[in-house]
């Protein structure tokens, strides 16, 4: 997505008499406020973008829910229902992961342009750049989501765990989004190029995909398997969206690996904010 339009000098014009009127927290929220509207209103004005970004999570959904639907009769599958609602929790997982994972494209965008270079020469807070990045990809991973699942309900998915249920879905990634979507900012800014995103997109997307249970049980998977999936973060958001649109949610493990996805995004958005640091640092 390009923010070329987006005219960046009201935004500048606002650190300035931000910054000096506000204790630091207070700056950094308020330009993180500042920035986060920047790109939101880019994307609004090309919704198109995020129009075109479900086409793929929408043909994973019909297209694999129509040809292994006969999977759940396999002896030890253990789930009651039909197996496109066993599918939406693991295809809005691996849309946040896919999607967020391009988010050190933008990044790149930004350096290029020079607008990048332009924020900094005021007195905008580091930390609000990338918090603004952070908050445009929760955002889109948020309505991303929210219409794989109105597509799961048209095509005839029941969600026994109901409005409650897919929240705790959308939340869960919204934090798996944000995981790869610093570490993609992270590749960005210090690699700053594009051809290490795409090699660590084509690394990562496909095994953790299929080391998940977004297709099957990891109790139908092979030892190792069930070792790599119990420790993959897209398998978490996958295990926290199958339990709670269920009738009888495991709150209980919902919030163990809530929490998991928490401390890792906030681990991973250090990490992201230290790459920028360095960078600047380099200018």
């Amino acid at each position: 997505m390009t923010t070329a339009q987006v005219d960046d000098a009201p935004a500048a014009a606002r650190f300035q008499t931000t910054a000096s009127n506000t204790v630091p927290f207070r700056t950094t929220l308020a330009h993180t406020w500042y920035l986060t509207g920047r790109k939101m209103h880019a994307l609004v004005r090309q919704p198109w973008v995020l129009a075109f970004s479900v086409v793929q999570p929408a043909i994973w959904l019909f297209l694999f829910g129509q040809l292994f639907r006969r999977v759940i009769d396999i002896p030890g599958f253990a789930y009651h229902g039909s197996y496109l609602a066993y599918l939406v929790p693991g295809v809005i997982a691996m849309n946040a992961m896919s999607n967020n994972m391009w988010a050190g494209m933008t990044m790149i965008e930004e350096i290029e342009r020079g607008t990048l270079n332009r924020f900094l020469a005021t007195p905008a807070s580091r930390i609000a750049i990338m918090n603004a990045s952070v908050a445009e990809q929760a955002v889109s991973t948020a309505v991303q989501s929210l219409i794989i699942v109105a597509l799961g309900l048209a095509g005839g998915a029941r969600y026994h765990g109901g409005v409650a249920g897919v929240a705790v879905m959308v939340a869960a990634s919204i934090l798996v989004g944000v995981v790869f979507g610093a570490l993609s900012n992270a590749v960005g800014m210090t690699l700053r190029s594009r051809e290490a995103i795409i090699g660590v997109y084509t690394f990562f997307m496909l095994p953790l995909m299929f080391l998940s249970s977004a297709f099957i049980p990891t109790s139908l998977m092979p030892g190792w398997m069930q070792a790599i999936a119990s420790r993959n973060p897209l398998n978490w958001v996958v295990q926290i969206g199958r339990s709670a649109l269920s009738a009888q949610p495991d709150w209980a493990a919902i919030a163990v690996r809530c929490g998991g996805l928490l401390a890792l995004a906030v681990a991973c958005v250090a990490i992201s904010v230290a790459t920028f640091r360095s960078y600047q640092k380099n200018v």
